[in-house]
């Protein structure tokens, strides 16, 4: 008899546990989005995205500055794919960040180069 309600006393207790947490757990993302910490979280990951520099980017994806982009893609084209197979999603995110890096001082230096 005892050991039934104290099997029942846990059962109940964890269930009210359980609901204080995800009430917990609602409450902050509501506080979070109404103070825009959200907003602040989401916009200092994207600053972080575009810190790499392009010295960074070419150290990455092991090439020099004097590579063609034919070279570049070859480049980024053999590490992503390897990261694919063989393992790493963050090895992976830096190669991708490398060459987006290096993507986007190839077209401002096409760009300059064209309206001379």
């Amino acid at each position: 008899m005892a050991a039934r309600i104290i099997a029942n006393l846990l059962v109940m207790g964890s269930g009210v546990l359980g609901r204080a947490v995800v009430q917990a757990y609602r409450k902050a993302i509501e506080n979070a989005n109404k103070t825009g910490v959200t907003k602040e979280t989401i916009q200092n990951i994207s600053r972080m995205r575009k810190t790499m520099t392009e010295a960074e980017a070419r150290q990455i994806l092991g090439i020099s500055e004097q590579s063609s982009w034919d070279e570049i893609l070859q480049k980024y084209n053999n590490l992503f794919e390897n990261n694919e197979k063989n393992g790493s999603f963050y090895l992976q995110s830096k190669v991708h960040r490398a060459k987006e890096c290096l993507e986007a001082a190839h077209q401002s230096s096409k760009g300059e180069g064209t309206s001379s």
